[in-house]
């Protein structure tokens, strides 16, 4: 799941080429499962999921203490985090790559390999993702 959370970041990452401020590249790929997820579970089970997915990051990851998922389900208090990962030259940060790495990983045990990768096709369409290379986070 590391790896296909990188690639999202990545992903997301270069299509921050625009001259307006965006959000991070972690906010870009969270707000993504949010809405998709959202939409499946509600509010309630993305909020249960997310906080589930930030505590146990939080185990590989101190500096994501300052995070924390609002009761709308949105993450907050990344940002200083992710200043300081772009400072040392990774855009997408390991606190990033974990965190949606940990989130991917409990939708795959919760709702099962075919409906995450059902879920990730919606929220980017036009990438592709190849059913026996999900867990590995490969693409074919």
């Amino acid at each position: 799941m590391r790896d296909l959370a990188h690639r999202l970041l990545t992903y997301e990452a270069g299509a921050d080429k625009t001259s307006e401020p965006m959000e991070s590249p972690t906010v870009r790929v969270y707000e993504k499962l949010r809405q998709c997820l959202g939409e499946f579970v509600g509010t309630t089970g993305f909020h249960s999921l997310a906080s589930r997915a930030l505590t146990l990051s939080r185990t590989e990851t101190p500096t994501l203490c300052a995070a924390r998922i609002a009761a709308d389900g949105s993450l907050q208090g990344l940002g200083n985090i992710e200043t300081q990962f772009e400072i040392d030259n990774d855009p997408a940060g390991d606190g990033g790559i974990i965190l949606i790495a940990r989130l991917l990983g409990l939708l795959r045990l919760f709702l099962g390999e075919a409906l995450t990768q059902s879920l990730l096709r919606n929220a980017w369409p036009g990438e592709v993702f190849d059913d026996r290379n999900l867990e590995h986070g490969r693409r074919a």
